[in-house]
Formats: structure tokens, C-alpha cells, sequence
């Protein structure tokens, strides 16, 4: 009665090569530094209200980072 489904060969294999690496190994291969155009550019920086930090991210970041406003989003009023 204990039904599994299918498992490709090829992600069992996978996933026991991986469970056989030490806990170390495991973090360091599953992050990926991803490039973030502007926010990867200076060391830091810093504003002195959020609504001025969130009128920077509009107008500088691209929409696929998720820094921008939501439509219909009233939490995020710069007024």
C-alpha cells in the first residue's frame, strides 16, 4: 500500500551523490552569487527616511529585483 511515484534514475542518483556530501560542501555549492545591477555597484548606502529610500528604488533599480511598488500596494505611499 505505500505508493511512491516514479523517481527518474538520474535525480535519485543526484540526490544520493549530494546526501553523501559533508555539510559544508552543501552550503557552499547551493548559493549562487547573483549579480544585482546598481545595488551590487557601491559598497553601501544609506537614506535618511524610507519614503526617500523607496522613491531611489523606483527610479534606479529594474522591476525584476522586486524593490518596486506593487500595483494597489497603498503601504508603499511616499506622500
Amino acid at each position: 500500500m505505500n505508493q511512491t511515484p516514479d523517481i527518474p534514475a538520474e535525480w535519485l542518483a543526484d540526490f544520493e551523490a549530494a546526501s553523501r556530501r559533508s555539510l559544508e560542501q552543501r552550503f557552499k555549492y547551493s548559493f549562487v552569487k547573483t549579480y544585482k545591477p546598481i545595488l551590487d555597484d557601491s559598497e553601501y548606502r544609506s537614506w535618511e527616511t524610507m519614503v526617500k529610500y523607496r522613491v531611489w528604488c523606483r527610479g534606479n533599480l529594474p522591476d525584476w529585483l522586486g524593490y518596486g511598488r506593487r500595483d494597489g500596494d497603498s503601504s508603499n505611499n511616499t506622500e
